[in-house]
């Protein structure tokens, strides 16, 4: 039996749902399907393409291509899931996903030829039985292709006539596996032309799943792009490897991953597939309540509707409102009287948008990039591989924060050019290195830390530690940090 390497594509930032996504935390790491169980779209994706192991397919480890920023967030998240043995490749920088492939094409040759399933991160599916039989059916007909020269794409049942997507139209008979033969893709439609597409009956969404080996995605790449698959190629060849608990971390070379064009699956290869004489792509029907989640209207679309088709989540009160999201993180929000909107509120931000317009929030994450505005990277929250820090007040000169430590965790030894900071702990035991000193520190104890003062702050305790910090300074950006010693290995 041939084996199955799942590939989960775990970049992107998610920025039309803002201010929930933001770059340093993009929408695969929410919670947003609507599940009971809080887990977010990159777990539901990993335990959703494991579980075809139940079927009897021989799957072997799991390949995330995701940032090198975000490597600490999915091995966090992968912690709180089942025990699934996993290889990151962690990219420098976003050079989107036909780059991604190629490293994880590349990577899966170690184990021979296998059949990758690739998926994106960040999608939700309803009905988890249909979409295994779908995997099935894919995985089949690639193991039974001898030339591998083929691609399986899952192709979306469409359940309207939806303008966000890209289509596939289908030709001919449907094969022993239910496939059909890819005649071409189609971008973007507008309404009229969806409305068409839907009538006809042969058009799907593209879902962007696909199934193939290893070997076929490397020849097409390199038939087509061959500037990609040489520039991958090179970048691959000068990796680094190193392991985290049961997590092998791989790095492509930075200088060389820099020089490859960003492309995605599609257009460098998956649509010039079927005009070509040597690669065909077949497509199986998936109708297993699929959504990608692209906007707040996709949210509200999946999510659990009340009496008047209200989608709340949080501290949140209505009255006299009907067909809306409301998400409330920090505080209690209300809304009287609404109708067909969007209230997304964070401990920083409010967005308010017509339901009908959610595609347009990435036009307010352009004004905060020109803007140079934090709130387009960080939430007030921040996840960091030793605990969380929370920025809960500040002024000209001065920011006080709140920071927790995970157990046997500790922060880089390190200095600060322009600030100085007052540490009081408020729960557990604190490791504090200032100077040449020291000390440890339990609730209610305090320390003060000059400025250009060497420093690290430890938690050797089984609990986590939470401190206050208060900074002060005439400067208290992030990027004033000098780091001499760190665990997570960041510079």
């Amino acid at each position: 039996m041939t084996q199955v390497t799942p590939v989960i594509l775990c970049g992107g930032s998610g920025t039309r749902l803002w201010p929930l996504s933001r770059a340093g935390y993009p929408k695969q790491f929410l919670a947003l399907s609507g599940g009971d169980e809080g887990k977010s779209l990159f777990q539901e994706a990993v335990i959703r393409i494991n579980s075809i192991a139940q079927s009897g397919v021989a799957l072997g480890h799991t390949l995330i291509v995701t940032n090198e920023d975000h490597r600490f967030l999915v091995l966090d998240q992968l912690r709180d899931i089942a025990n699934i043995g996993a290889t990151l490749l962690l990219e420098p920088i976003g050079r989107n996903t036909a780059p991604a492939l190629a490293l994880a094409a590349l990577c899966a040759q170690d184990d021979g030829d296998p059949i990758l399933v690739v998926t994106p991160a960040d999608q939700t599916v309803k009905n988890s039985n249909a979409f295994i039989k779908a995997l099935q059916d894919c995985v089949a007909l690639i193991e039974g292709d001898s030339s591998n020269q083929t691609i399986a794409i899952l192709g979306i049942t469409p359940s309207a006539p939806e303008t966000g997507y890209g289509y596939i139209k289908r030709i001919g008979s449907a094969g022993d596996y239910g496939d059909f033969t890819v005649e071409k893709f189609v971008e973007k439609p507008d309404l009229k032309t969806a409305e068409q597409y839907l009538a006809n009956g042969n058009y799907f969404w593209n879902s962007g799943m696909f199934v193939l080996r290893a070997s076929t995605w490397l020849a097409a790449l390199k038939e087509f792009r061959a500037d990609i698959f040489s520039a991958s190629e090179k970048s691959w060849q000068a990796r680094t490897q190193d392991k985290a608990e049961q997590t092998s971390f791989i790095r492509p070379g930075k200088e060389e991953f820099q020089t490859i064009p960003n492309e995605s699956i599609d257009y460098a290869v998956i649509e010039k597939c079927p005009s070509s004489s040597q690669f065909k792509v077949k497509m199986v029907e998936l109708n297993a309540g699929w959504n990608d989640l692209g906007a707040w209207d996709a949210v509200w679309q999946v999510g659990k509707k009340d009496a008047q088709g209200n989608v709340t989540s949080g501290d949140a009160l209505l009255a006299n409102s009907k067909n809306s999201l409301v998400h409330a993180s920090n505080r209690l929000v209300s809304a009287v009287g609404i109708e067909n909107l969007i209230i997304i509120e964070t401990a920083d931000a409010v967005l308010v948008a017509d339901r009908n317009h959610s595609q347009d929030v990435k036009n307010i994450v352009t004004r905060l990039e020109e803007q140079k505005r934090e709130e387009k990277n960080l939430h007030r929250k921040v996840a960091r591989p030793w605990g969380w820090y929370d920025s809960i007040d500040e002024g000209k000169t001065f920011k006080v924060k709140r920071i927790q430590v995970k157990p046997g965790a500790s922060l880089s030894l390190q200095m600060h050019h322009h600030r100085a900071e007052h540490w009081i702990v408020v729960k557990g035991v604190a490791e504090i290195t200032n100077g040449k000193e020291v000390m440890t520190l339990n609730a209610n104890q305090s320390t003060y830390i000059p400025q250009g003062q060497t420093h690290r702050l430890a938690n050797p305790g089984n609990t986590p530690l939470e401190i206050i910090e208060v900074q002060s300074g005439s400067y208290l950006g992030e990027d004033d940090i000098v780091r001499f010693e760190d665990t997570y290995g960041r510079t």
